[in-house]
């Protein structure tokens, strides 16, 4: 059986973000120099507001070009609100729930609304080897 271990000791904490403001192609760009699916976007003051996903910049392309319109915009325009979160204190148990019921790659992990980092089933994956490891 796993001890309890909380997702702040597995998450990353060095992590790209986007702003609401930031220029869609800049968001293509890291995305893709950066080998990543997805980044958080925070306002101002580091609190979480959505998620940009490679699927989300799909849809932008296309929608620009369905309308015939100038390629470009904000990441806010198109970027997903509705994100599923996990708080900072919540163990390795939950989170791997989490991504078994709602089919997630990655959760933002969020301290009083604020993201501190983000945790993925890879990550969940390495607690369970190191818990095996040390017996």
């Amino acid at each position: 059986m796993l001890r309890s271990v909380k997702a702040q000791d597995y998450m990353c904490k060095d992590l790209i973000t986007f702003t609401p403001e930031t220029d869609l192609f800049e968001a293509i760009n890291k995305l893709v120099n950066h080998q990543i699916t997805g980044a958080p976007v925070v306002d101002s003051s580091g609190n979480l507001v959505g998620l940009m996903s490679e699927v989300d910049c799909l849809k932008a392309i296309l929608t620009l070009t369905y309308h015939e319109e100038e390629m470009g915009g904000i990441v806010g325009t198109y970027m997903s609100e509705e994100v599923h979160t996990i708080n900072y204190d919540a163990d390795i148990i939950k989170v791997a729930e989490e991504f078994i019921h709602n089919r997630r790659r990655r959760l933002p992990v969020v301290k009083d609304g604020r993201l501190i980092g983000q945790i993925s089933r890879r990550d969940v994956l390495r607690a369970v080897a190191r818990f095996a490891e040390d017996g």
